[in-house]
């Protein structure tokens, strides 16, 4: 059976150009989804405690602060705290260009310090974040009141 060459020559070039516009779409480089406006950047860590009853938990690596608070909350109650809070946020770069404008310090380790539990009363604790663990602890330390109110480093993370 012959093809009628006018025939052939149309369906050539509407072949033609469903590749080339093809093409053309894929020289066009899509453009990255733009960041959340005040979105705080870097790798996030939390300590939660509940002062009434000497209870903690932590949590780091998290993309999102939230998620840092939000786990180390369930790990504080998880082993049955009951009066769980969040008592330090911290956060490390994940790049080095993390500077998001926030002012919200790129500390990169944070620590929990509780002070001996006397009769009834709720012990003393101090939690702090600093760019070291030796810093972190000694600062939760003082504000936990120091060796007079006999703190101890209960935890201490690092992201």
């Amino acid at each position: 059976m012959p093809i009628n060459p006018r025939f052939s020559i149309l369906l050539l070039a509407a072949l033609a150009g469903l590749t080339i516009a093809s093409n053309a779409a894929d020289l066009i480089a899509p453009s990255p989804p733009p960041e959340p406006a005040n979105e705080e950047k870097g790798i996030w860590g939390a300590i939660a405690y509940s002062p009434a009853d000497g209870r903690h938990g932590f949590f780091w690596g998290a993309d999102k602060r939230q998620e840092a608070e939000d786990i180390a909350l369930k790990h504080c109650e998880n082993a049955d705290g009951k009066g769980c809070q969040v008592v330090e946020v911290f956060r490390n770069h994940r790049h080095w260009d993390d500077d998001d404008g926030t002012g919200f310090p790129y500390e990169h380790c944070a620590a929990l310090s509780v002070g001996k539990h006397h009769g009834p009363a709720t012990p003393f604790w101090g939690a702090a974040s600093a760019t070291t663990r030796r810093e972190a602890e000694d600062k939760a330390t003082a504000q936990c009141g120091g060796e007079g109110k006999e703190c101890k480093v209960r935890e201490w993370v690092c992201t």
